[in-house]
């Protein structure tokens, strides 16, 4: 009887929680949502895209240039499941406001880069094969060199296309990253930390109960404001992302996020690779990362002779970053100083 009781008051706790708990969006979103998603989505995707083909593999590319002749090319390299879309417009707008042309690139598995039908857990693919998906986009879009910026998993890809091209690396700045997350000799991620993720996600699942498009789109932009905070995150552009993703695209795949950590489990580490590599580095880590912790960032940076540092303190795995438009200003002061002016780079 007493057992039963505790259940239900249990239950019902659970209930409330996933009802009314959660990030707190602002009063307006639903009327936000509903204005974006009568309004013309063509901009979200306004450079020029193609398929590039990486041993069989197609992979889903947007080049994007300045109004300026270009002094250089960004290749954009994102997180684990990295649907180019979900790299922040104010990113990208930094990048090419700097007279940078920008290549963002849909991860395999991911967006509308092919999904890998005969893909076994046994025999995954590595972070070798992904790596060769970026330097297949630039090479569809014939370019030689270009500086390339990688986010948490995209930041292993970036390192195993320096480690494997270094001539068609400008520069590598590599955010949040490690050069082998399963080196015995650093921290893991925490199952309490996982957990507790889990946990606060509960209330997300409401979203997803009452179905719909504003709902899905609530629900995406409720999970990255919990993360990054409201104040580095624009509502009514993301939603616009998410609605186009929705309608012109494929969406989120979630198994390409399964299929990226096995990547990162089956390849090797690269610390004492990146220790010849004499490409100008950049590493930006948080210091309280606990999905990479910060010895993570340590030793990377200490792995590279050229490697520059910023590190973040306080900061957890999250991007936007805190203080993002500082943070950028930054990262293209170090990608002008790599920049080769007489080849553009």
């Amino acid at each position: 009887m007493v057992f039963g009781v505790v259940v239900l008051a249990a239950l019902a706790a659970l209930v409330l929680f996933i009802a009314f708990g959660g990030p707190t969006l602002p009063a307006d979103t639903d009327r936000m949502v509903d204005e974006v998603s009568r309004a013309d989505l063509s901009h979200v995707v306004a450079g020029t895209t193609g398929m590039a083909d990486s041993n069989g593999v197609r992979i889903w590319y947007e080049s994007i240039d300045p109004e300026a002749t270009p002094k250089g090319t960004v290749l954009l390299c994102l997180s684990m499941g990295g649907n180019a879309l979900y790299w922040p417009p104010s990113y990208i707008r930094a990048f090419l406001d700097a007279e940078y042309s920008v290549i963002r690139y849909d991860h395999r598995d991911a967006g509308m880069s092919d999904r890998i039908v005969e893909w076994d857990r046994k025999n995954p693919y590595s972070l070798i094969e992904m790596a060769a998906d970026g330097v297949a986009v630039l090479d569809a879009l014939e370019v030689g060199k270009a500086h390339v910026v990688g986010l948490s998993l995209g930041g292993m890809v970036a390192q195993e296309i320096a480690v494997a091209c270094p001539d068609r690396v400008a520069s590598l700045t590599l955010m949040s990253t490690s050069g082998d997350a399963t080196d015995p000799d650093l921290p893991g991620l925490s199952t309490r930390y996982l957990l507790g993720s889990a946990f606060k996600g509960l209330p997300l699942l409401k979203y997803r109960l009452l179905g719909g498009e504003r709902n899905r789109v609530k629900e995406i932009i409720a999970k990255m404001s919990s993360v990054v905070g409201p104040d580095e995150l624009d509502m009514r552009e993301m939603a616009e992302v998410v609605l186009y993703d929705l309608r012109e695209r494929r969406g989120v795949n979630m198994n390409a996020v399964l299929r990226h950590q096995a990547a990162v489990a089956a390849t090797r580490g690269r610390h004492a690779l990146l220790g010849s590599l004499s490409v100008p580095t950049l590493v930006i880590h948080g210091t309280d990362d606990r999905m990479l912790p910060f010895d993570h960032g340590k030793k990377l940076a200490d792995s590279i002779p050229t490697a520059e540092r910023i590190f973040l303190d306080g900061v957890g795995h999250v991007f936007p970053y805190p203080g993002m438009s500082s943070v950028t200003e930054r990262i293209i002061s170090f990608i002008d100083r790599a920049t080769e002016p007489d080849t553009g780079a």
